[in-house]
């Protein structure tokens, strides 16, 4: 990690210190701390490019969480939601991907230059300023999801001298549209907060009864605010946690089944074919940085997964 250093492409007049730039094979990483006003609904603030423009695909694997991609450069050539009809998002740029429960595969011609923002889901929903639900599995652009005025920030961004400023003019609109969006119902906060912070293994009915609504009425509402119903947030949030204990390496396929509320290591299987479309040791072996994996036989499987940025 180089404090304060800068690439040619990072552009003059950075400050020291305002930001932190690192080389991780073929991707710098650009990144500075969350501003305070943010950090309640952020799991992850990152710019990155390309050291060497270079073709590849991704497999996306869901986070439980929302993202927004800020595209500086060249666009997606394509997200492709799996199991989803018509779930191809064509040439894209700029873009929000909402919570997810099935995979994606993201091809991208080389030469990628972004900034990639995840939110917690009812950050997002107040970020967005819309129903979560419509963006389930879907990746769309920006300017659909916040006005036309996010084109005319993503210029801006793409013009500005260096990171330093590319990061505080997205601060600054992310900070005001979280003034003015909707605020999560107390009740669903709560649900969320119940759910994932066993990681999806309380069950329906006693979150329902905590908050003191009926099932179908929670199952509504929390659907609308955070995207998947609680049944599927909890399916995400056993598979993340599956995830990190196997990537630990110190418990066996068996032993994380377990511990992550899954019957058995056939259950496992299914929903790691189910949310990630291969299985939990090819997922394991893979390459991957934060829900992004290499593709089999791709050429340039170390920038694969952290060009894709998940």
């Amino acid at each position: 990690m180089v404090l304060g250093a800068r690439e040619d492409r990072a552009g003059a007049g950075a400050r020291a210190g305002e930001v932190e730039i690192a080389r991780l094979g073929g991707l710098w990483r650009v990144t500075r701390p969350w501003h305070p006003g943010l950090r309640l609904y952020l799991r992850s603030y990152v710019g990155y490019w390309e050291a060497v423009a270079t073709p590849y695909e991704a497999r996306l694997v869901p986070t439980g969480r929302a993202t927004l991609l800020v595209s500086l450069a060249e666009p997606f050539s394509q997200v492709r939601r799996l199991g989803v009809r018509g779930g191809g998002s064509g040439r894209i740029g700029s873009l929000v991907v909402g919570l997810e429960d099935r995979p994606a595969i993201c091809t991208h011609p080389g030469g990628q230059e972004a900034i990639r923002v995840e939110f917690t889901p009812l950050g997002a929903y107040r970020l967005f300023g819309m129903p979560m639900s419509e963006l389930t599995n879907l990746a769309v652009d920006v300017r659909d999801v916040l006005g036309p005025g996010a084109g005319v920030l993503v210029e801006r961004m793409t013009a500005a001298p260096d990171w330093t400023a590319r990061f505080d003019l997205l601060d600054a609109a992310l900070l005001t549209r979280l003034e003015y969006g909707p605020l999560p119902a107390p009740e669903v906060a709560q649900a969320w907060h119940l759910l994932s912070g066993s990681a999806g293994a309380i069950p329906i009915a006693r979150i329902a009864a905590e908050v003191g609504w009926s099932q179908g009425y929670l199952s509504r509402r929390f659907t609308q605010q955070i995207g998947l119903t609680p049944k599927a947030s909890a399916r995400v949030l056993r598979f993340r946690r599956a995830v990190v204990l196997l990537g630990r390496g110190v418990a066996s396929l068996a032993e994380v089944s377990a511990a992550c509320g899954f019957y058995d290591q056939a259950h496992l299987n299914r929903e790691f074919r189910a949310m990630a479309g291969t299985t939990p040791g090819r997922m394991v072996a893979a390459r991957r940085v934060e829900g992004a994996m290499a593709l089999s036989g791709s050429a340039h499987s170390s920038k694969t997964a952290r060009a894709a940025g998940r």
